[in-house]
């Protein structure tokens, strides 16, 4: 029995949980800059500094990394966490941001986990 062809090209559901996670991830880090430092800033503006640990993802998604994925899954959920808490403790415009915050939180740890399963699927079945 000949062995099946090898995959150089993703699939269609692979490219689109990759370009959402990126965009959700590259959104999650503007609009976590521009809350903390213009829009609704707390104190001097350090929590800022958040956004630090998701500066390395966005290349690690576009280039199908699995290691990315799979870390980005697991620490989005700092993310969800915080912007849960700042939505019910906060009110005006922070109260929104951190809404939106959760959103797309949410949005690129499902685009991720699509991501994992989608590829470990493929896998198993080469």
């Amino acid at each position: 029995m000949p062995a099946a062809p090898e995959r150089t090209e993703p699939r269609a559901n692979e490219r689109l949980s990759r370009n959402l996670a990126t965009a959700s991830v590259v959104a999650l880090i503007v609009l976590c800059l521009a809350w903390e430092l213009w829009l609704a800033p707390t104190g001097r503006g350090t929590l800022a500094l958040k956004v630090l640990p998701l500066l390395a993802a966005p290349i690690g998604l576009w280039r199908y990394r699995m290691y990315t994925y799979r870390w980005v899954a697991l620490a989005i959920w700092l993310y969800v966490l915080e912007g849960l808490v700042r939505s019910t403790s906060e009110g005006g415009l922070g109260q929104w941001l951190a809404a939106a915050e959760v959103v797309l939180s949410v949005v690129a740890f499902t685009a991720c986990t699509a991501q994992i399963r989608l590829r470990l699927a493929a896998a198993k079945a080469a």
